[in-house]
């Protein structure tokens, strides 16, 4: 490159429209597309000549070169790594959902689901008949019940055996279907149910997307009608899964003759029971390198039954077992900071009289 032809006097002006004006054509769009062709090569030229006189800022050049395909081989080489890892396999898909705490009966609707769908495949490869079938589900449960756990292991799952294409799970509730104005909200559903094709559509609190009769116009009824023909219009690479407490998603369901038809499919998620929470919270613990003394655990045992049996229907189960785990971490951090010369012990190790605090937060 010649440093006097490129120098910044002889450079040409660029042409740039004044802020805030309007493009009144395609071809203002294209000018403005040329502007910035040429904003971005006199940056690129101006780098170049300030390095040469300062080698420190050669690395600036050479990132500026990276973000505008410089180092495209390499980029790709990387996204080649990461899309040769190995998918889990069935088998550890299985594995994962066994070590699932408690939901014993959910764990055994999966499995039976799984191997009615494999034989499904095995009828259809030996060419043979099948019925029609609809994978869409419903998951009734309290919250922390471990319902998005499971739809995540389910869109793995029928990954690796071949009824999914992607196998991803892309969660959303009312907010993320309905708009707050009119013709928006079939727009946003068709983009929730486009990001999700391929996997799982996991609605959670779907229940508030048909309020109860005689609330008045409600933006809710116009997404459920969208996603029925989305599902219908990709019944074959699509699985939507539908959840929330069990009255109001029981109204929800018979809300819409299209939900009743397509909706055959029922989980029921029950509560925690006492020893199951104290487990999860032990797993928490050991995961995060805590551990209880003999009076510690006792406490926490005893906090569990007492909140499972006073539980109502708004039981938070698994949430409440990490609500209370967050907030013990924070007493112990408050204690342990006080110490002079804390050793591994102190950092580890959980006294009674941290639950105690935690569980009066």
């Amino acid at each position: 490159m010649s440093k006097e032809n490129n120098s910044p006097k002889n450079r040409p002006a660029l042409d740039i429209k004044p802020a805030g004006s309007y493009l009144d054509s395609l071809s203002d769009f294209a000018d403005l597309l040329g502007t910035i062709r040429q904003a971005e090569k006199a940056a690129q030229e101006m780098l170049e000549e300030t390095s040469e006189q300062d080698p420190r800022l050669e690395q600036a050049v050479k990132t500026a070169a990276d973000s505008t395909g410089g180092d495209a081989a390499g980029t790709s080489d990387s996204a080649s790594e990461e899309s040769a890892e190995e998918p889990p396999s069935v088998e550890e898909l299985m594995a994962n959902l066994d070590a699932l705490v408690g939901l014993e009966k959910i764990k055994q609707n999966v499995k039976s689901l799984i191997n009615y769908v494999k034989v499904r495949k095995l009828r259809e490869d030996n060419s043979l008949p099948n019925p029609p079938l609809s994978l869409h589900m419903v998951f009734y449960g309290n919250p922390g019940t471990g319902k998005t756990t499971v739809a995540r292991l389910l869109s793995e799952l029928y990954k690796a055996i071949g009824v999914l294409s992607k196998g991803q799970l892309v969660e959303v509730d009312r907010s993320g279907l309905v708009a707050g104005f009119v013709g928006q909200t079939a727009i946003k559903t068709t983009d929730a149910v486009k990001s999700a094709l391929g996997g799982i559509l996991f609605i959670d609190e779907a229940y508030s997307l048909a309020p109860d009769v005689g609330t008045g116009n409600d933006f809710g009824r116009e997404a459920i009608e969208t996603l029925l023909k989305m599902m219908e219009d990709n019944r074959d690479d699509l699985i939507v899964i539908v959840a929330g407490y069990s009255g109001p998603m029981d109204r929800f369901i018979t809300s819409n003759p299209g939900l009743e038809s397509r909706f055959n499919r029922y989980f029921y998620f029950e509560d925690y029971n006492s020893e199951e929470l104290y487990e999860i919270f032990n797993i928490m613990c050991t995961k995060s390198e805590y551990a209880l003394d003999s009076d510690s655990e006792e406490y926490a045992r005893e906090h569990f039954r007492l909140i499972y049996e006073s539980r109502d229907l708004n039981f938070g189960n698994a949430r409440h077992v990490r609500n209370f785990f967050e907030n013990i971490v924070s007493v112990h951090s408050d204690r342990v900071s006080a110490l002079e010369g804390q050793t591994r012990e102190d950092l580890t190790v959980v006294l009674k009289e941290d639950l105690e605090k935690a569980a009066s937060m």
